[in-house]
Parts: C-alpha cells; structure tokens; sequence
C-alpha cells in the first residue's frame, strides 16, 4: 500500500498512501475519478501508520458503501494533528498563478507560437471554473465536456508539465495531480493531408468571388479572397503582404502574420522556407493595379482590415466567409484554405510540372504528386 513515489498505480479499489515533500498523502479512484487527500503528517514511520490505518479506512468505506465523497471524513482531524503540532499548512497556490509563474520561468528565449501557446492555455485556465491543482479530477471533466478533444490532450499534458516544475520548485506541496491524465483522453485519429483537401471547381471558385464582390456587407474582403485563389499562397502570408514586396512583375512573401497570445503580429519567415517569389499573371496585375492606392505608402498593407489593421482570419472565416458561402447553397461548404488547394489543384488540370507548382506554393513536389495529381484522359500512352 506504501509507495516512496507518486507514479505507481493502485490496484483496483486500494488505497495508496505516498509521498511528495516528504509529507504524506493518500491517492485512490473512486467511480472513475482520482482522489488526493493530504494528511500533512511528515514521513515518519509512527506517521505512516496513522496513513496506513486511514487508507484502511477508505477501503472499507468504499466496499461497505459509506464512501464520503466530500472527502471531510478522511481529512486530518485535531487528535492525529499531534503528531506535528507547530507544522503550518502551506498555502496552495492557484493552478492559474502556477501556470502564469511557470510560463514566464520557461518562456524567455521560445518561438512567437511556443509563447502563443502559454496564453492558449491560460485562457482555458481562465474559463475554467475550478482553479485549484487538488481539483484536477473536475477540471479534467470540465475540459471533456467543453473543450475538443485533441485540444484537452494538450492542455492536460501542459498542466502536467507545470506541476511537475512547481512540486521541484517547492510551490507544490503533493503529487503530481495531472500525472498521466493526457492519455485518458482518447483523440480520433486525424486524417491524412489527401482527405483534407476538398478544393473548390473553377466554376464555384468564380461564383464565391463574384459574390464577395457584390455584397454590401462583405465587399471589402473581395479582393483578399480573389488572390488567394489565384496564388494559393497561405492566408498568414497574404495577410502579411505590403505594397513593397510587390514589384511589377513578382510577389516576394518572406512574412506571415500570427496570433502571439494577445494580438495579430508580423512572424518573419514563412511555414518552410525564408522566402518565397510568385510570378504576377495578368490576373493578378488586374486585381493588384485595381486596389493599389494613388499614393501607395510601400509599408502599408495590400489587404488590411477595414480599420487598416491587420484582418483577423477566424473572424473573417466565421462572418465574411461562412456567410457567403451559406448564400450559395448549392456549393458545399468547405473552410476558406481550400483556396490553396483549389489554385494547386487547377494547376495540375492545366498540366503544370509538380516541382513548379511546388515553387510557386512553397511545398514539395513528391506532395504536389502525392495530393493532387489525377489521371488525365487526353494523355496517350508513349511507344516505350
């Protein structure tokens, strides 16, 4: 029943008592949920006994049906506080003060995404209504009931790792609660780069664009979702784009812009290479001289929000995009990245090499072959 470590498992039904900090505790499930009970006794070998006898009596409970769910039963009473009687309980801090000390302790030095991260978590941290470490059953079952599945699995292994550092810095005095909870979440398997694209035809690629362009509320974003579909550049990168990578005959994209964890900013670099120059068609040279301002500030943005800042993509893809789409019925609905997938997708109709199409999306061409390369008719086997 005794264990010097918090990381053994407990049989079905028994009571472990363990160790963090050289206190000791109990840990056990009970209808499905692990339960932590800190007795605050240091590890003595009289302590252990009195650990031993209440781990008895929890079992018992347990298999006579008089298990006190509030735990108050087994808590430490006044006549086994004698065995340590000028010891003062520590004072547990909150999971989201653990997590904002552990963050900026571990942030200095990481990527824009990796800090994005910190405040991705932080604000799960912030909805959720229980905040106390010892409460890390109920908020595993709030973040279930309420958060998808694969995004519960990070944030449990998160807080996971945060607790491990807090119990080593001593701001934690019991085990680690999160330990081993990521892997009760059980995510689907997620599917294959091929089953993700969707892209749209050149008919339907026409109609959204000439809808955008007709409508009153959603006009404005028109010509972002005409160069998308006739770039197939990532929507981070368009979003980046100002008037000075822009020349009369290329596109330089060499930024993309992200969310940091308070506000759209510019990421230099692109998702795989440093930079990347697209050929201006006569398509685009149309659109480019048809936006570009009479007194073009070169710093300025090509495709900004219509307050001149940046466009936030997930509010542009739940109001402009999911309206418009909802107006043409007749068009499945498809998320508005299908717009890369539709430009490579055409590309490879009208017969365009893979390792070119790769230059120009900034992919690989065993990818391009891989995704979107399709049988043609008209091709006639060669005499070998």
């Amino acid at each position: 029943m005794y264990s010097k470590t918090p990381t053994g498992k407990a049989s079905k039904g028994s009571v472990q008592v363990i160790t963090s900090h050289d206190r000791l505790q109990l840990r056990f499930r009970f209808a499905g949920k692990r339960h932590y009970v800190s007795l605050g006794f240091p590890d003595t070998q009289a302590n252990r006994k009195l650990a031993e006898m209440k781990a008895r009596e929890i079992e018992l409970d347990i298999l006579a049906g008089h298990f006190d769910q509030t735990l108050a039963k087994y808590k430490p009473q006044s006549s086994l506080s004698v065995t340590s009687p000028d010891i003062k309980p520590k004072v547990t801090p909150s999971l989201p003060e653990l997590w904002k000390r552990y963050s900026e302790t571990k942030q200095s030095g990481k990527s824009p995404a990796t800090v994005r991260m910190y405040g991705w978590v932080a604000n799960h941290l912030e909805r959720c209504p229980y905040k106390l470490p010892s409460e890390a059953q109920a908020i595993f079952d709030w973040l279930n009931a309420n958060v998808p599945a694969n995004s519960t699995k990070r944030v449990l292994m998160h807080l996971s790792a945060c607790c491990k550092w807090a119990t080593k810095s001593e701001l934690l005095d019991i085990a680690n609660p999160f330990e081993g909870m990521a892997a009760e979440v059980k995510v689907k398997k997620a599917g294959t780069e091929e089953d993700e694209v969707f892209p749209f035809t050149k008919e339907e690629r026409d109609r959204i664009i000439e809808s955008f362009k007709t409508s009153s509320y959603y006009g404005w974003y028109a010509p972002l979702v005409e160069f998308l579909f006739f770039t197939g550049c990532r929507p981070s990168e368009a979003l980046a784009l100002q008037w000075k990578h822009i020349n009369s005959s290329t596109i330089t994209f060499e930024r993309g812009v992200i969310y940091d964890g308070k506000g759209l900013v510019l990421k230099n670099g692109l998702k795989t290479q440093k930079f990347r120059k697209f050929p201006i068609n006569s398509q685009l040279s149309v659109l480019l001289e048809a936006i570009k301002p009479e007194q073009c500030d070169p710093e300025s943005l090509v495709f900004p929000s219509p307050k001149g800042k940046f466009i936030d993509w997930h509010n542009f893809t739940n109001r402009a995009w999911k309206t418009i789409l909802k107006s043409l019925p007749d068009i499945e609905y498809r998320n508005p990245y299908q717009t890369r997938h539709t430009f490579c997708s055409l590309c490879r109709e009208a017969d365009i090499a893979s390792i070119q199409i790769a230059k120009w999306a900034g992919n690989s061409a065993q990818m391009i072959d891989r995704v979107y390369a399709k049988p043609t008719a008209h091709i006639q086997v060669p005499n070998l």
